[in-house]
């Protein structure tokens, strides 16, 4: 295909993409199927729609039209040449209030849409879960509906005109009155009335199928309307004009607690009659927590709208009082009501994952039948799941009667797809005989387009591939999907990944050991492909700097897919498009807990890592930055920090030290601390030994024993920021809480501690024997040799801290460097499975906040009332959570929420040459325009060093571990 490669760069102003990774990004979209493309083209403009068609045309290739690529049928896959339209035709052209339209380009992200109307107090009424990356071209490709559907209807209910242009390069104008119809359609209608008034079932969610009866006379003949859910088949769209609707100025949501979904499904029919917003069902095995739900084993979100807040209360509140639930809760604070929102939005990744942790995959997303037969629906497809000994948690529009679900189907092995095509034939004969349809929202694709003649009848069917040859006669856009389409059991994604375990460093035990399974968590919802951090969500920073689908978390799994698959991407670990796109991966942890299945990207990049330098030089910031402990206990074993400090200050021998160890020449290197806090503590120690046994001698024990922590000096701590580990022990101590240090101690605390208060047992002084390491910064540049090492040794160390008996009274780590402590919480006992040391580490591994919280639980931290600015550490949001944190900021006085999003530095990354501009990108998101804005007198709290080093480096602004904060406001108080 080197010729139409050759004439789509020459005739093409946007990009034209050959390349492996290029195909490879567009291999999948969010369903079962797989198909490898061509080529990519992002069409600038619709002159160059029309080139790429006309090239595609000249040499037979077929052309696949694909907006955000959440598609869950697979017909946003194809073997030709796809059009990629969110990189250039994205934009918003006009939007008047006054009479509630707007212009778009296909690429257009409804969120953006969204943004855009709610000043002038309107919105685009359909709203997919997918809303944060979802295109307005999908939608309409789709039909898409989301969960405002029975107040707003579908996306072809808020359709008015769109522009397409035809495999034959034909500009049309669709809209009402056959405006834009192409030649022989009006003629093909005409002759089909009597099918067209009565061969289409009648329910709010019918997607399946051409919209043929959108052109009977008595609907206004609109072809605007009948384009829309024909999935890329019939024309390539390149504008749209929408209809928007009044948003209500005050929302109040009312969830509704039933004993079982049935139950839920069955009320859902007759809220119908009270006008709501909304009538969303799921059942409690799809929820991670209810702890925000009221009682009950099934919900309805039944959201009410209102002009005033007292307005919408008062609509749900009458809701409320005509359901007959278990339990119910009125919420009308936003942020509540988003919370829970989250919950149901995040339902289509979740749902992906048995409570079991086993897998289960779309394919039969989102039949619907009409609202008032949905309980006696459900009762009987859960019968049939049984049947098949499958399990699935239905979920999704009770009010329309449309029902999502993923089933755990075998798709890797042959007698599970066979049994996969036998649930299919059968689901299918459910449906319509419940006078339903295959598809209630995402389209049939191949999923469900081969079953079509089960809900139409062949005569239908045979009428739908005449309208597509109307406006395709030589079959070009999107051959195999809709009509005539490929068998639901063939082009399945997992065909391809091999059948045996990868031989892997990381344990991956949610995954069974298993990389591959790790690798297919990616089921290409791409939460990760958000244009804009939200909230406290942290995903993915690299993507939102460069806006490449490349450097998003699903781009980066889909390319680990390819790999495996072995087809496209040939060189296996060895891969250089795997790396690249692994390049700008952070490794901030937001996507193990952002992403709705849990992908964990960091981890699989040190994977890769890891192999793809296996025997081979690595690059120099591997060993600058990855080996930084060997060389700063170096420094602080030859005690030449003033020498390190001195040096790194002179330009000219900065420069050659950032040049010879890889680091961005924007970058000054942190200065070394004189004294690290281990040597601080020694001296400290000493002295504080001394009038314990003092204390002992004359008789002034104390009434019983007090908790004591091991305090964990990281790298960061020891050698950079002393005085975090400083504060943190003068607030512990204040607490009421021991502290003891971890590095060099072979046995428990509390018995080192009392053998020198009595005199036997245990040497009081510290040995020099070796010093724990969490071994992150070996993890995070895939040197898994080395960090395995490490943390064995590590284990060694601490030994007698970690065996069975101690598991009821063992002193609790603290650890202040948030990634530290996560690696020791996530990394350590993944890449140690087999070593039950690791586990037992990991689980006494505290943060600051959780210490005091834990262990301190009376205590009442010194009042700073200042307020708070800054960022929760990436890994912290992701690994450790902050709720401790937040309830500590409280009670001391500190006011306002911290930012979301990620600094950017994120350890070595941001010092590597090359990543100074997307680390700078990162950090100016949220972090810094929240520091800049800041009141005079807030305080900027940064737990992490990279973030406090970001902070330093960019805004010339010294941020605070909330240790510091705590120890400053205690010093004050004693004076």
């Amino acid at each position: 295909m080197a010729d139409l490669q050759a004439e789509l760069t020459r005739t093409v102003r946007g990009e034209v993409g050959f390349d492996v990774t290029s195909r490879a990004l567009t291999t999948m979209d969010a369903s079962n199927y797989r198909r490898v493309p061509l080529g990519v083209v992002a069409p600038r403009d619709a002159d160059d729609v029309a080139a790429t068609l006309a090239a595609c045309r000249a040499h037979g290739v077929p052309v696949v039209a694909r907006g955000g690529g959440t598609s869950i049928a697979g017909q946003a896959t194809g073997t030709g040449v796809v059009l990629d339209f969110t990189r250039h035709m994205n934009g918003l052209l006009s939007l008047d209030p006054a009479s509630r339209t707007a212009v778009v380009q296909p690429g257009l992200v409804l969120d953006r849409l969204q943004q855009a109307a709610a000043p002038h107090g309107l919105r685009f009424g359909p709203d997919p879960s997918t809303h944060s990356r979802c295109t307005l071209g999908g939608m309409i490709g789709n039909n898409s509906c989301g969960s405002h559907s029975v107040a707003w209807g579908t996306t072809a209910d808020n359709v008015s005109e769109l522009s397409v242009l035809t495999a034959r390069g034909d500009s049309l104008r669709l809209g009402r009155d056959w405006a834009g119809a192409p030649s022989g359609l009006r003629p093909l209608v005409e002759g089909e009335l009597a099918r067209l008034r009565t061969g289409f079932p009648d329910l709010p969610r019918r997607i399946s199928g051409y919209a043929l009866d959108a052109l009977l006379p008595e609907k206004g003949a609109d072809v605007a309307r009948s384009f829309c859910g024909s999935e890329g088949t019939l024309g390539i769209l390149t504008e749209a004009v929408v209809r928007l609707v009044e948003a209500p100025r005050a929302r109040a949501l009312a969830v509704l607690a039933y004993a079982d979904e049935s139950a839920a499904a069955e009320a859902a029919a007759g809220l119908l009659v009270h006008g709501p917003l909304t009538v969303e069902g799921m059942a409690a095995d799809l929820v991670r927590s209810t702890a925000d739900l009221p009682w009950g084993g099934a919900w309805l979100f039944v959201e009410t709208g209102g002009d005033t807040a007292a307005e919408a209360h008062a609509r749900a509140g009458t809701i409320v009082r005509a359901a007959d639930v278990v339990d119910s809760l009125v919420v009308t604070d936003p942020a509540a009501q988003r919370a829970l929102w989250r919950i149901r939005e995040d339902a289509s990744g979740t749902a992906t994952r048995m409570p079991d942790g086993s897998e289960a995959w779309p394919g039969w997303e989102d039949c619907a039948v009409p609202p008032a037969r949905l309980g006696a629906y459900l009762r009987d497809f859960r019968a049939l799941l049984g049947t098949y000994d499958l399990r699935g948690t239905p979920y999704g529009h009770f009010g329309d009667g449309c029902i999502h679900v993923r089933i755990d189907f075998d798709l890797l092995t042959s007698p599970g797809i066979a049994r996969f095509r036998r649930f299919s034939e059968d689901l299918a004969d459910l449906v319509v005989s419940h006078g339903g349809s295959l598809s209630g929202e995402h389209g049939d694709g191949q999923a469900r387009a081969e079953l079509l003649p089960k809900m139409y009848g062949d005569e239908t069917v045979t009428l739908f591939e005449r309208a597509k040859a109307v406006w395709d006669p030589d079959d070009l856009l999107n051959p195999g999907i809709l009509v005539r389409p490929a068998p639901l059991d063939t082009n399945l994604r997992f065909s391809v990944l091999p059948r045996e375990p990868v031989d892997v460093v990381f344990g991956y035990p949610s995954d069974g050991g298993d990389f591959t399974a790790a690798v297919r968590r990616c089921v290409g919802v791409a939460k990760c492909r958000t244009t804009e951090a939200s909230g406290p969500s942290v995903m993915c920073p690299s993507f939102r700097a460069t806006g490449e689908e490349a450097h998003s978390t699903r781009g980066r799994a889909r390319l680990l897919h390819e790999m495996l698959a072995g087809e496209l991407v040939t060189d296996g670990w060895r891969s250089t498009e795997v790396r690249d796109a692994l390049d700008l991966c952070l490794s901030c942890k937001g996507c193990r807990t952002d992403c709705p299945v849990g992908v964990d990207m960091a981890t699989y990049k040190a994977e890769f890592l890891h192999h793809h330098y296996e025997g081979r030089r690595r690059p120099a910031s591997h060993y600058s930055m990855g080996w930084l402990p060997r060389w700063l206990r170096l420094v602080s074993r030859t005690r030449t920090a003033w020498l390190v400090n001195s040096l790194a200050s002179v330009r000219p021998l900065a420069w050659a030290a950032t040049r010879l160890g890889g680091i961005a020449p924007e970058r000054r290197i942190p200065r070394v601390a004189g004294e690290t806090f281990t040597r601080w503590w020694s001296r400290g120690f000493r002295k504080q030994l001394r009038q314990s046994v003092a204390a002992w001698k004359a008789g002034e024990r104390t009434a019983g024993p007090r908790p004591v922590v091991q305090l964990w000096p990281d790298t960061f701590t020891e050698h950079f920021a002393p005085s975090v580990g400083k504060a943190a022990v003068r607030v512990l101590e204040a607490a009421g809480v021991g502290v003891m240090l971890t590095p060099h101690v072979r046995m428990t605390v509390k018995r080192t501690v009392e053998g020198a208060i009595s005199g036997v047992g245990g040497n009081p002084w510290l040995s020099r024997r070796g010093r724990v390491c969490c071994g992150l910064t070996y993890i995070s540049t895939g040197q898994l040799d080395r960090a395995r090492a490490v943390l064995r040794n590590t284990l060694d160390l601490l030994d007698v801290h970690l065996v069975p008996e101690l598991d009821d009274d063992r002193a609790p780590v603290v650890v202040l460097e948030p990634s530290c402590a996560a690696a020791l919480r996530t990394d350590l006992p993944e890449l140690l499975p087999d070593d039950p040391r690791a586990a037992r580490l990991a689980a006494s591994v505290l943060t600051f906040a959780e210490a005091l919280e834990r262990l301190a639980p009376d205590w009442t931290p010194p009042r700073v009332d200042r307020p708070a600015v800054g960022q929760t550490h990436c890994h912290q949001h992701a690994v450790l959570g902050d709720t401790a944190d937040r309830r500590l900021r409280a009670a001391a006085g500190l006011t306002g929420e911290l930012s979301g999003g990620c600094c950017g530095l994120a350890g070595n990354f941001g010092f590597e040459k090359g990543h100074y501009e997307v680390s700078a990108t990162c950090a100016e998101e949220q972090l810094l325009p929240s520091v800049r804005e800041a009141p005079d007198d807030a305080v900027v709290l940064a737990d992490g060093f990279s973030c406090r080093t970001q902070l330093e480096q960019l805004a010339g602004v010294r941020g605070r571990h909330l240790a510091e904060v705590l120890a400053e406001a205690l010093e004050t108080e004693a004076n």
